[in-house]
């Protein structure tokens, strides 16, 4: 880690949370955790305790304001207001990271041009996983983020405030597509015109999904929900925490259920260019639908619970859209380790979304059958 940033964080940036490094001196250790790609994380040590400091990427979170009243909203009703779940008969079973105060009583910490920064809690003996290997991950991670979904039911989710707007907006993002491949500023077209061809094809199922959303209710929604942030427990592999809330925003059961899908079922990693090898594994599907419905199956409306197939194809899809669209302006949001990188994911991402098409008879049965 550069000693540079060690010593600004352990100088300029604990002290607010109430760590002098001159009285810990070596005691105090600073040290990367996770393998986040939005903002900066660090697990701190010292000898009474320990905390998780983060620096948010305000390029992404515009108004990390907003983040940290969102956390305090989610953080209240799901530990400090159990009574608010007494329609539900059980509290909430998970943890959840507390967010840390400065000396000042601030949420955050703004040092301005050296950033935007916040104090979480560590939980101890937790232990995070990067992709799903067997069908029982992904029905503990199913039934906890859906834990996490029915607890916060309680919640109007107009409170919570929008941090990445229309972040799920699929007309915006064809719009932007449609307006990037007749610029072609980078004159890559060539390479990608049989899927941008595709993805016009696909008409009929964006008017579908135009057509359900509006009869859905919101609900407060993760967002992102991918295998790693779930924290498991590290003596029994049970789930822990329910974590990276920062994308926590109203929307649709239907994003958190596709994203899972899009992430726990690929046969291939999203930026593997093995598309011959990519397939939707039917076990974690399964596990996943079993998982998801058995906490969340008896909240929910046989409409909602149908949309959850409407989700599985549009997160993919629309994931796919934007490596397409990404690749096309040069590579300006994701970021890219070889040429073509987001090329091959939108690929990924497409092909992914034409074998559910394929299989749709298949898979369906996992949601109606559970």
């Amino acid at each position: 880690m550069d000693t540079g940033v060690t010593h600004f964080i352990k100088q300029d940036v604990l002290p607010h949370f109430g760590l002098q490094w001159l009285e810990w001196g070596d005691e105090l250790t600073l040290s990367p955790l996770g393998n986040g790609h939005i903002n900066d994380t660090f697990l701190v040590k010292w000898p009474q305790g320990a905390m998780v400091l983060q620096r948010i990427n305000t390029h992404v979170f515009t108004c990390p304001k907003s983040v940290m009243d969102n956390l305090h909203l989610i953080y209240h009703n799901l530990v400090e207001q159990p009574q608010a779940h007494s329609s539900l008969h059980t509290r909430y079973q998970l943890n959840v990271a507390r967010p840390l105060m400065t000396q000042s009583e601030q949420s955050m910490l703004d040092l301005e041009d050296k950033g935007v920064w916040r104090g979480m809690e560590y939980l101890e003996n937790s232990y995070c996983i990067e992709e799903v290997e067997t069908p029982k991950q992904a029905e503990i991670a199913a039934q906890a983020f859906a834990h996490f979904s029915r607890h916060l039911m309680t919640v109007t989710p107009n409170k919570m405030q929008e941090v990445i707007p229309d972040f799920h907006h699929l007309a915006l993002r064809l719009e932007q597509l449609t307006q990037t491949v007749e610029a072609d500023p980078y004159n890559r077209l060539q390479y990608c015109r049989p899927w941008v061809e595709f993805v016009k094809e696909q008409s009929g199922f964006v008017d579908e999904v135009n057509a359900v959303l509006p009869t859905l209710p919101q609900r407060i929604c993760h967002n992102d929900t991918k295998i790693n942030n779930l924290l498991f427990n590290k003596q029994d592999m049970t789930a822990m925490a329910v974590i990276d809330l920062d994308t926590c925003m109203s929307g649709y059961l239907l994003y958190d259920f596709g994203d899972m899908v899009r992430a726990f079922c690929s046969t291939v990693p999203e930026d593997s260019a093995d598309l011959h090898l990519l397939d939707v594994s039917e076990p974690i599907f399964a596990a996943l639908c079993k998982g998801y419905l058995s906490e969340l199956g008896a909240d929910i409306s046989a409409r909602e619970k149908q949309s959850l197939w409407l989700g599985a194809r549009l997160m993919c899809f629309m994931l796919g859209v934007r490596f397409l669209t990404d690749y096309l302006v040069g590579d300006r949001y994701f970021t890219v380790h070889r040429a073509a990188h987001n090329l091959q994911r939108a690929a990924n991402q497409l092909t992914f979304y034409k074998k559910l098409l394929k299989q749709e008879a298949h898979f369906i049965r996992y949601l109606s059958d559970t």
